[in-house]
């Protein structure tokens, strides 16, 4: 520590290069938080999916409709605690760009299959009793400014209404919140039996179940039984960990997690070629005083790891800085005002930040911290 003040000025000697490389520094971090945020708000249902649930589907498509009455097959099935079912709505709210999952649920079922959903006791008993009624998470609340009470109307072009109209009306009876700061909160649920009762075609089918197993770790028993129940039907049934359906949903639009990765790669691969040469130059420009400095009895290693402090102390600043104003954006909410399932910072990956700042300095002072230990203290005089 007691060299920090000398390490400070060598860092500060060129103003203008310091100031560069340290904004490129904090820009680029500021880059990585928001791209990690992106990240988790596209894949991290990966991340929350239940270890003891899985989901069963049409072997061929997810597009395929099954059968209501798999459910009580299922339940009979050895291992299988709890089924229940969801179907694809695909409403419109206003405009397409008003996107939000919109699904038929069974309520009470629903709600033991996934506690993550927090739903007061009162409202989830005026939802029973209301049969056009639906509940919907507090960020798509938030977003359209619904308040419960407010009537919701959808337009489907999926599920046409035995009245021959393709709009919706639903009564808005309750709004749920995330058990988990992670949790979901942007899909609206309203009441199967109301839909069945409402769709031209489709009756008596479903989009999906979802299952909990007793023992997770007899998940896949329980999968090869689900399966070979419904073998050589007219509709088999594929079975998968629920973590793996919430995967192959969020990979339809690419494999997220490998773009954001390529991307910060090229971004910090760049940024440790500016911060190296700001480095290198750095230490060409002070030859003549490492000289000096070895000349009263600085060792090799003690320069070297003045150096590589150096570098260090610009990305670790630089980089603490740039996540502190990333995290700081990220947590005023959503850019795109609440068409993301979340956004949020997971404090992993400010962790995660903070080691690659760290790397980056070392990386970036490693080459000339080398040279100017081997430096011969004549050579380096005779600079001055």
């Amino acid at each position: 520590m007691k060299f920090l003040p000398l390490i400070w000025h060598s860092l500060t000697r060129k103003k203008l290069r310091a100031s560069l490389t340290f904004l490129s520094i904090v820009v680029a971090f500021i880059l990585f938080g928001f791209l990690c945020a992106i990240n988790e708000a596209l894949v991290g249902g990966v991340a929350v999916a239940g270890a003891d649930r899985l989901i069963v589907r049409d072997k061929v498509s997810i597009i395929n409709m099954m059968p209501v009455t798999y459910k009580e097959k299922m339940e009979r099935i050895p291992g299988v605690q709890l089924a229940t079912h969801q179907t694809w709505f695909g409403g419109i709210y206003q405009d397409p760009k008003n996107f939000f999952m919109q699904n038929p649920v069974e309520p009470e079922v629903f709600l033991k299959m996934f506690p993550e959903f927090a739903l007061p006791k009162d409202q989830l008993k005026v939802w029973l009793a209301t049969r056009d009624g639906a509940v919907v998470g507090r960020k798509t609340a938030e977003r359209f400014g619904w308040k419960i009470g407010d009537k919701i109307p959808l337009m489907s072009p999926i599920w046409p209404k035995t009245d021959n109209t393709q709009v919706w009306t639903f009564t808005l009876v309750g709004i749920y919140d995330g058990a988990e700061k992670r949790t979901d909160t942007t899909a609206l649920f309203f009441r199967y039996d109301y839909f069945d009762e409402a769709r031209i075609w489709g009756k008596g089918t479903v989009g999906w179940y979802s299952i909990r197993v007793k023992d997770p770790a007899r998940a896949a028993e329980v999968v090869r039984a689900v399966d070979a129940e419904f073998e050589n039907s007219a509709n088999e049934t594929k079975t998968e960990p629920e973590r793996a359906f919430v995967q192959a949903w969020a990979s339809q639009i690419g494999d997220i997690t490998l773009i954001v990765s390529t991307i910060l790669a090229a971004v910090f691969f760049t940024l440790l070629l500016v911060t190296g040469n700001a480095m290198a130059q750095a230490v060409r420009e002070r030859t003549g005083e490492l000289g000096v400095l070895k000349a009263v009895g600085f060792t090799n290693g003690r320069v070297l790891t003045m150096v590589l402090s150096e570098a260090c102390l610009m990305t670790v600043v630089a980089g603490t800085l740039g996540l502190g104003l990333g995290w700081m954006i990220i947590s005023r909410g959503d850019p795109t005002g609440g068409l993301l399932p979340m956004f949020a910072l997971p404090f992993h990956h400010l962790l995660t930040g903070f080691a690659i700042a760290v790397a980056l300095g070392v990386a970036s002072g490693i080459l000339p911290a080398l040279h100017a230990m081997t430096l011969g203290v004549a050579e380096a005089l005779r600079r001055i």
